[in-house]
């Protein structure tokens, strides 16, 4: 995927309160086209929180979360310009992995691969027409994160990616964020495990 012009997250002074509680206050980063940053810290510390409140799922406390674009044609607002990938894998069990990923394309925005292609960059390429609730966890998986590839969106979330992928599986996710970026677009992953990519910046929430 090509990501035509430069963009670029700031986060200032951000916080996110559930009901009573603060999950976290005071955080600011910038991420620019062509990076990634990993959230990390300990369990209960906000990180799938802040890439919710990023995506537009939950409200923010306080603070600015601004998304600039060089050259932009309109003012599509940052939840048409980032893409979701959460715990559950959003899929439809009854529906082919082709299906599920069309209704991704529906909702998401057509980018420049097929489904089968998309799948191809996964090793997934024959299970196109089978069921998704047919395969192991593992390949239901790799198919939610088909949709990054096709989506074609330059803000990608990812909350615990590595979940359910096997050292092989994690390798090709590996290579698909790292040509991600290359062509210009943004990554910001809340995990407990390292992608290893190199120059990561490290978003810490909680106390170490």
């Amino acid at each position: 995927m090509d990501i035509t012009q430069r963009c670029h997250l700031l986060i200032e002074d951000f916080s996110v309160t559930r009901g009573e509680r603060v999950v976290f206050g005071g955080l600011s980063f910038r991420l620019g086209s062509g990076e990634i940053a990993e959230v990390t810290g300990p369990n209960g510390a906000g990180k799938s929180t802040l890439l919710r409140a990023i995506a537009g799922f939950l409200p923010l406390g306080s603070g600015r979360m601004s998304w600039a674009e060089s050259e932009a044609t309109d003012s599509a607002p940052l939840v048409e310009r980032l893409h979701y990938v959460g715990h559950l894998d959003g899929l439809k069990s009854a529906l082919t992995a082709r299906e599920n990923l069309e209704i991704g394309l529906g909702i998401l925005g057509r980018g420049r691969l097929s489904p089968l292609e998309a799948l191809d960059h996964l090793e997934l390429a024959h299970v196109l027409d089978l069921p998704v609730g047919f395969l192991s966890a593992g390949q239901r998986r790799r198919v939610a994160l088909a949709r990054l590839v096709i989506s074609g969106r330059p803000l990608w979330l990812l909350d615990e990616p590595l979940t359910a992928l096997d050292r092989h599986a994690r390798a090709l996710l590996r290579a698909i964020v790292a040509d991600h970026l290359r062509s210009g677009g943004l990554v910001l992953a809340a995990t407990h495990e390292p992608l290893g990519l190199p120059e990561t910046i490290q978003v810490r929430l909680g106390a170490r």
